[in-house]
């Protein structure tokens, strides 16, 4: 189960955060694929200490054969156990701690894979509404939080609780009543323990949701840079930003003032136990129930509990941390993975699934053979009192090119999202064509992404087997082989971040060779060519045209000189169809269409299709 995070603001719907028994869950599902190496390092650490248990009693034995004033000879058995003791225990923990760390990492590395995959899932309107903080703050912190954990905290979690459990059996050994006198440090330590806890997975949850707004509103404020500073919006957005740093610096000066308060109180207890086992042992040497070697092996036994009880407790501020970042993670595992996978992704790698929540019942994706794509009475809205499509029936034959015209919020973008399965309608079903090897639909948007990397790489990841030679045949397609070889490197030139940097026009062309590499039975451009200004408008639309040659295509057109080049143009208005058909057609209805040609063409020449 997941419960809704709080949102910073009553505009954001925050991801949801996992319940404690739904996290405890999916921790276990992840780390059942290895439980093998987990019993295996257990099973290590627990003779690791063990053995180190050895330590104290030979102590407590060199110390008796002072006291009873022995030959000195009769210390060199002692003093070569506690080396063999020292090597032995050193050999076994480094293994042990090697297979925990093993474990942890495979089980992180497992938990970020189907943390990416689910929110590459996303539909798009539900990132919108969580806004971009939140998610990136679940990426970052809580990842790192989670790791952190993992790398540190879970091994010497592991030795501490072995070494407190096997520890208090060796005190019962030697005597039950230094187990009794030791056991009077333990109401200190729960009770303390139960404190923290109580307050910490609030707090720290908190926390997380206020550094996601802190970073969401840095994230506006940045990317809007220009639009605040054209509107002399600087001082209030920087209050804002001001104000949610604020709260995050609250709360974190909430936690540091709760973790002194947990060591105080740990304190405490060390005290009252280390007390109670010092009298415990006078008591026991004057009535020759003990040794003064076993009083010292027990005095010892209690001290060497400071480290590990100390280590586990304050390990619990490290857990309680990770715990509400992996809760975090695992609410967004749990979301329901659109039905039909988004196109060009690979589906779950295999290994157990967590237990998906369903957000919605009701509208489908379904699949068909052909390239064939029929959207039926598809309704959509972003929230209660917001809707953008209302029941919106679409049919694409197999081949045709339709072009979604329309004004400015007329839910052109959105229903293209929704027929390319990027998003889920609200009400209404969509059948989209079966891939048969490669992926059914592509979406390219005039929002291209150039990753890092080679320019052949780049493009590989439409199609990782792709040849060199499929490269440049994608790249003469839109025609852009041209100046893909006369780049310094050719193919192999680095681009993106930190490398040669393509223009919008360019970037689209490669977005646009990626689609043909692809080849899906379905493409789907939104205003994929408005990026190019009008200089270099046709020149991509020449290259959009040439990628979409022989395959169905949805079209939502910046330009009318797509809708005059596609076999059909749809007219979108306020979320509903209010005509369809071809261009000139509509163009002498005088409906709708017409009005909007009029307005775009009164200073163009329009080509003929």
């Amino acid at each position: 189960m997941t419960t809704p995070s709080r949102p910073a603001d009553d505009s954001a719907e925050l991801l949801p955060v996992a319940t404690p028994a739904r996290t405890r869950a999916a921790l276990r599902a992840l780390v059942r694929p290895d439980r093998g190496l987990a019993l295996t390092g257990i099973g290590v650490l627990v003779a690791a200490t063990a053995v180190g248990l050895l330590v104290q009693p030979l102590l407590g034995r060199i110390v008796d054969i002072v006291a009873d004033g022995r030959p000195a000879g009769d210390l060199t058995l002692p003093v070569v156990l506690l080396v063999a003791v020292a090597a032995v225990q050193g050999v076994t923990t480094t293994i042990g701690l090697t297979r925990i760390a093993r474990l942890g990492e495979t089980v992180l590395a497992r938990l970020r894979e189907r943390f990416v995959e689910r929110a590459l899932d996303l539909p798009a309107d539900r990132l919108e509404r969580a806004g971009a903080g939140d998610l990136t703050a679940r990426v970052t912190g809580d990842v790192a939080r989670v790791a952190e954990a993992v790398r540190s905290a879970l091994p010497e979690m592991a030795r501490s609780v072995l070494a407190i459990v096997l520890t208090l059996a060796a005190l019962a050994l030697l005597d039950v009543r230094f187990l009794l006198a030791a056991l009077l440090a333990v109401p200190v330590q729960l009770l303390t323990a139960r404190w923290y806890v109580n307050r910490a997975l609030t707090l720290y949850a908190d926390q997380r949701v206020a550094n996601g707004a802190q970073q969401q509103q840095l994230l506006e404020t940045i990317g809007g840079a220009v639009t605040v500073r054209g509107h002399r919006l600087e001082e209030q957005h920087t209050e804002r930003a001001a104000g949610r740093s604020r709260k995050a610096v609250e709360l974190t000066m909430r936690s540091v003032n709760l973790v002194l308060g947990f060591y105080g109180r740990l304190h405490i207890a060390e005290y009252i136990g280390l007390a109670a086992v010092l009298i415990a042992g006078f008591w026991l040497v004057r009535d020759g129930a003990v040794s003064i070697g076993t009083a010292t092996a027990a005095a010892l036994y209690f001290h060497s509990l400071f480290g590990p009880v100390n280590a586990a407790l304050v390990l619990l501020d490290d857990a309680q941390s990770a715990a509400a970042g992996l809760a975090r993670l695992v609410g967004v595992t749990d979301l329901a993975r659109p039905t039909e996978p988004v196109a060009g992704k690979a589906g779950p790698a295999g290994g157990a699934e967590p237990t998906p929540v369903p957000q919605q019942t009701g509208p489908r994706r379904r699949t068909a053979t052909g390239a064939a794509v029929a959207a039926d009475a598809v309704s959509h809205a972003y929230g209660p009192g917001r809707p953008v499509l209302h029941d919106v029936s679409l049919t694409l034959l197999p081949g045709e090119h339709v072009a979604l015209v329309g004004t400015s919020g007329a839910g052109k973008s959105t229903l293209a999202r929704i027929v390319a399965g990027v998003q889920q309608p609200t009400a209404g079903t969509v059948t989209a064509p079966a891939g048969a090897g490669e992926p059914s639909v592509v979406l390219v948007t005039q929002e291209v992404h150039v990753f890092t990397g080679s320019l052949a790489e780049d493009l590989r990841l439409a199609r990782p087997d792709a040849t060199d030679a499929e490269l440049r045949g994608a790249l003469s397609t839109v025609h852009a082989l041209d100046w893909a070889e006369a780049l310094p490197d050719g193919l192999d030139t680095v681009v993106g971040e930190g490398g040669h940097r393509l223009d919008p026009a360019r970037a689209q062309q490669l977005a646009l060779a990626r689609l043909v590499l692809a080849g899906p039975a379905l493409a789907v451009l939104d205003e994929a060519t408005a990026e190019a200004g009008s200089a270099g408008a046709r020149a991509l639309e020449r290259s959009a045209e040439a990628a979409l040659a022989g395959r169905t295509a949805l079209i939502v057109a910046h330009r009318l000189t797509q809708a005059v080049a596609a076999d059909r143009v749809v007219v979108l208005e306020a979320g509903r169809v209010v005509e369809s058909g071809p261009h000139d057609e509509l163009r002498d209805a005088d409906g709708p269409y017409a009005a909007l040609w009029r307005a775009w063409s009164g200073s163009r020449t329009a080509p003929h299709p």
